[in-house]
């Protein structure tokens, strides 16, 4: 007879995953999927003309044209749509990371029980550091001589993350924020209990994980249509 439920859901972790080969690779599977997940991306409206209006005198025509005043002036919102002009913000991505050494204390995981979570903590922490400050990609930079100009501890930039979350979200990231709360310790003061609150910046362009996730994005959108006969209760002017 197995041992608890045979029908119990597969539940999927999110995840940093660093994208490209370096040493040490950096790896966190998120031990608890955060509870909220924050998406914001804003836009900033203007139109043709608006700084030289921003720069006229009071006493010069037009020194108090606006966007209300350019709006104004278009019967037409197709066409107001064509001439103002937009700025689309990168999407940006917030949310809480919590880690605890309980439950592999409880099972006698040896490295928890000698490091307790140090080195998720550590993990993260190198996701926001520069390659080139790695010292081990450096000793083994120079034990390989840096064969064809590879090297493992190749860029002055931090790495590149990926951030998954389930299989329709696999996107690249820049980590621009990062804040580590640790709020338990055992005798020889490893952490035990933290909360990581990350920011993240998503790196939108034509990478491939980007477009996979675009594609689940729209095809997700389509699938919307099939509320389309909600239309009905909607008053549409005539």
């Amino acid at each position: 007879m197995s041992a608890g439920f045979p029908n119990k859901p597969r539940i999927l972790r999110g995840a940093f995953v660093e994208f490209g080969l370096s040493l040490p690779p950096l790896v966190v599977v998120f031990q608890f999927n955060p509870v909220q997940v924050s998406r914001n991306r804003s836009l900033a409206f203007t139109f043709p003309g608006a700084e030289e209006a921003d720069h006229s005198t009071p006493s010069k025509p037009g020194s108090r044209r606006g966007l209300r005043h350019f709006h104004g002036g278009f019967k037409d919102l197709r066409k107001l749509q064509e001439q103002q002009l937009v700025t689309v913000q990168e999407q940006t991505i917030g949310f809480d990371i919590r880690i605890d050494a309980t439950d592999r204390l409880d099972d006698g995981d040896t490295i928890t029980e000698q490091f307790g979570i140090a080195p998720q903590i550590a993990t993260l922490e190198q996701m926001v550091t520069p390659k080139e400050e790695s010292l081990l990609g450096a000793a083994v930079d120079a034990l390989l001589g840096k064969p064809k100009g590879f090297s493992f501890a190749r860029s002055a930039n931090p790495p590149l993350v990926l951030f998954i979350f389930g299989r329709k979200r696999v996107l690249p990231v820049n980590i621009t924020s990062m804040a580590i709360t640790e709020t338990e310790f055992s005798t020889d003061l490893n952490p035990l209990r933290a909360t990581v609150t990350v920011g993240l910046t998503v790196i939108e362009g034509k990478s491939v994980p980007y477009l996979y996730s675009k594609a689940m994005s729209e095809a997700m959108s389509a699938l919307n249509l099939a509320n389309i006969a909600d239309m009905a209760n909607v008053v549409v002017p005539g």
